[in-house]
């Protein structure tokens, strides 16, 4: 089974959805010394085995994959009709036609499960939610390394009692979605040093600190401070190997996206981006509901894309975004590294 002591250098590249943590980016930052991870959201089951073995094929280095944990049935179902409603105006502006909605949150997670069961993923990690206790089991037995995303004291603790072997305590900082156990539920707005300091008061499973991470001297202090690894995804998203768009990687760099927000106008989750027009058009409309919200604005992201139009993609961002460098993801990971090793107070000789 996977241990800490595998990673030569204790620092994640975070799952990203929707196309961003490819193969490369998994190798590349394995053969390096850290971890990768591949993302099954939105992906079947046969696209997740493909890049499954593309990843072996490629490394021997232990490398993850996250799943996304289904939610409960919708119960809002006129104010999706009615956020729908609100995307005709936009849709008609990019030439598309909006789906039908889509009433169940279908996923295939149990057959992912039966998937990373099989191939015996050595690290599985989840968001939104927890496995049920047979699939802890059933995965344990595989072999794999299993890593809930928690976003409160609340739900580590929820994760320990259910098996978990441990935690990915997500900060208020945080880019892309929030790892909240439902979708209606309000993110947390505690920094990641203090939620980090709180779980470890109540949980004993190692931890995981992602959010806003972008320097040595945060990792340093994260890890002073009880953490065995660090998670980044936004740092990673504007390497060689990202397959994020290319506008939304440059959106990085423009002075005209000039902070954060925390939205469900793409998603009906609550997810940080980048403040665009589509945010500030939407969001004050959008539902709780996911992934109805994520089905009805899929086409108009993709028809954005299509146009290189960064007002209407996702641009999911941690708050330290203009610190994300471009360039190999091995030499990203590496420079992180070796900032962290000369922060003054820095233990990096820890086991980890």
């Amino acid at each position: 089974m996977f241990a800490w002591s595998d990673l030569r250098i204790p620092i994640i590249a975070a799952p990203m959805a929707g196309g961003a943590s490819t193969p490369e980016l998994v190798v590349s930052v394995g053969e390096a010394g850290g971890l990768g991870f591949l993302a099954a959201g939105y992906k079947t089951p046969d696209a997740t085995a493909q890049q499954i073995i593309e990843v072996r094929q490629r490394t021997h280095r232990p490398f993850g994959v996250n799943v996304f944990v289904p939610g409960p049935p919708l119960t809002d179902q006129t104010g999706v009709e009615s956020f729908r409603d609100e995307l005709a105006g936009t849709a008609r502006a990019y030439g598309v036609e909006l789906p039908p909605i889509r009433v169940a949150d279908d996923d295939w997670f149990p057959e992912k499960l039966a998937l990373l069961a099989e191939l015996r993923v050595p690290v599985v990690s989840f968001t939104f939610g927890l496995p049920p206790i047979e699939w802890v089991r059933e995965l344990g037995a595989a072999g794999s390394y299993l890593i809930a995303t928690v976003t409160s004291v609340q739900e580590a603790a929820l994760a320990g009692e259910r098996g978990i072997d441990a935690l990915c305590v997500q900060g208020t900082e945080a880019g892309g979605h929030r790892g909240t156990f439902t979708p209606v539920e309000e993110p947390g707005t505690v920094p990641l040093a203090e939620l980090v300091s709180a779980v470890r008061e109540v949980s004993r499973l190692p931890i995981v600190a992602a959010g806003g991470i972008h320097s040595g001297a945060q990792i340093a202090a994260l890890r002073e401070s009880g953490a065995v690894a660090v998670q980044l995804g936004t740092g990673f998203l504007r390497t060689d190997e990202s397959g994020a768009h290319p506008s939304h990687q440059a959106a990085f760099a423009d002075p005209r996206f000039s902070r954060t927000v925390i939205t469900r106008a793409f998603s009906g989750r609550p997810a940080r981006g980048l403040l665009n027009a589509f945010i500030t058009e939407h969001d004050a409309a959008a539902p709780r509901a996911y992934p109805q919200v994520h089905h009805l604005t899929k086409g108009l992201r993709a028809a954005a894309g299509r146009r290189g139009d960064p007002d209407g993609l996702a641009l999911w961002a941690g708050t330290g975004y203009r610190s994300a460098k471009t360039g190999p993801a091995s030499d990203v990971l590496m420079g992180l590294w070796e900032e962290t090793r000369l922060a003054p107070g820095a233990e990096t000789e820890r086991d980890v």
